[in-house]
C-alpha cells in the first residue's frame, strides 16, 4: 500500500478508504504500507495509518510501516503509538 506524496486533514478521509480498499484486496496476512512518496503531512497521516491497522487486525492481518519519515515517527513516538506502527523488516 503506497501512501501519497501528501496526507494532512483534507486527504485523510480519502485516503483512509483507499488504503483499506487496498488492504482488504490484498491476499499477504502482512501487509506493508509504504510511506516514502510522503513529503507533507500532518497528525493526520498517523490516524489513517490507524485506522489501516485496526482494519488489518479486523481481517487476521498485521500492518508495518516502510520508510517512514523520522518526523511521522517522532509525532508517533510524542502521542506514544509509535508501537503501534512497527518498521516494516
Amino acid at each position: 500500500m503506497l501512501l501519497p506524496a501528501q496526507l494532512t486533514h483534507a486527504e485523510a478521509s480519502a485516503c483512509a478508504h483507499m488504503l483499506v480498499l487496498s488492504l482488504r484486496a490484498q491476499a499477504d496476512q502482512a501487509v506493508v504500507a509504504d510511506a516514502s512518496a510522503l513529503q507533507r503531512f500532518d497528525s493526520s497521516a498517523l490516524a489513517v495509518l490507524l485506522e489501516c491497522r485496526r482494519e488489518a487486525a479486523a481481517l487476521g492481518k498485521t500492518l508495518s510501516v516502510k520508510a517512514m519519515p523520522a518526523r511521522l515517527r517522532e509525532l508517533a513516538a510524542l502521542y506514544g503509538i509509535g508501537e503501534l506502527l512497527p518498521a516494516a523488516p
